[in-house]
């Protein structure tokens, strides 16, 4: 049997950072919802065979997407954090995924994945031992604060990368990184993470800083510029 790809978006969050009346991955943005954009790379890349969204259980706006969009997804019910949810998502997938087929996790909040990036995380990755992730060279100077809002120290950023997804393990691999660390005690912030725990080092594959994650009201007239001059705005 060929090793196939797949996808899992947690989308259980309740962007409490963001504010206002919708969860961030509903807001409009562009068009659409930033869901749909986050997911629109994955539909149409032919080399992802399907995937599944964790929701909150109270969720009432994923009903509203667009049905031939929801018809091409499975969905689950999210957890308390991001690692549940993505941990449920393995559990839905586990039906059809096999252990060694390759799942991407992707931000529901990540509207801007360039295609072409996916295409290079799917050809890094093939044949590595672990897998990997999309990422960033730090090039901003970097401060340690103190209690006080004042910068006290200067981090070296030589070798620092900032994270961003998809992320992408083999099936077996990453459902057994986050089952052990959510029994130890440990909620790992991405999927790398649990990975690393695991005493297994991830690929670092270049992408674009475009690629954001809306976290702030300032991100989406951003993230509209992007997708406008793609021409993937509505």
């Amino acid at each position: 049997m060929s090793v196939r790809a797949w996808f899992v978006m947690p989308a259980a969050g309740a962007s409490r950072r963001m504010g206002g009346p919708f969860p961030k991955q509903y807001l409009t943005l562009a068009g659409r919802t930033v869901i749909e954009h986050a997911l629109r790379p994955l539909l149409a890349s032919p080399r992802i065979a399907g995937g599944v969204v964790a929701l909150s259980g109270d969720d009432p706006h994923w009903p509203g997407l667009p049905a031939e969009l929801r018809a091409r997804v499975r969905t689950t019910i999210g957890g308390a954090e991001r690692c549940h949810s993505v941990l449920n998502g393995l559990h839905a997938l586990a039906g059809v995924a096999a252990p060694s087929d390759w799942v991407l996790v992707h931000d529901a909040a990540r509207p801007c994945l360039d295609p072409a990036d996916l295409d290079r995380l799917l050809d890094a990755c093939a044949d590595d031992a672990v897998g990997g992730l999309l990422a960033v060279p730090l090039a901003d100077t970097l401060k340690r604060a103190d209690d006080d809002g004042r910068a006290i120290a200067t981090i070296p950023r030589e070798g620092l990368w900032r994270a961003l997804t998809p992320q992408m393990f083999r099936f077996a691999l990453l459902h057994r990184a986050l089952s052990m660390a959510l029994a130890a005690g440990e909620q790992p912030t991405d999927e790398a993470a649990a990975i690393e725990h695991l005493g297994l080092a991830p690929r670092l594959v270049a992408g674009s800083p475009a690629n954001l994650k809306i976290t702030h009201p300032g991100d989406l007239p951003v993230a509209a510029a992007v997708l406008i001059q793609e021409g993937l705005a509505q």
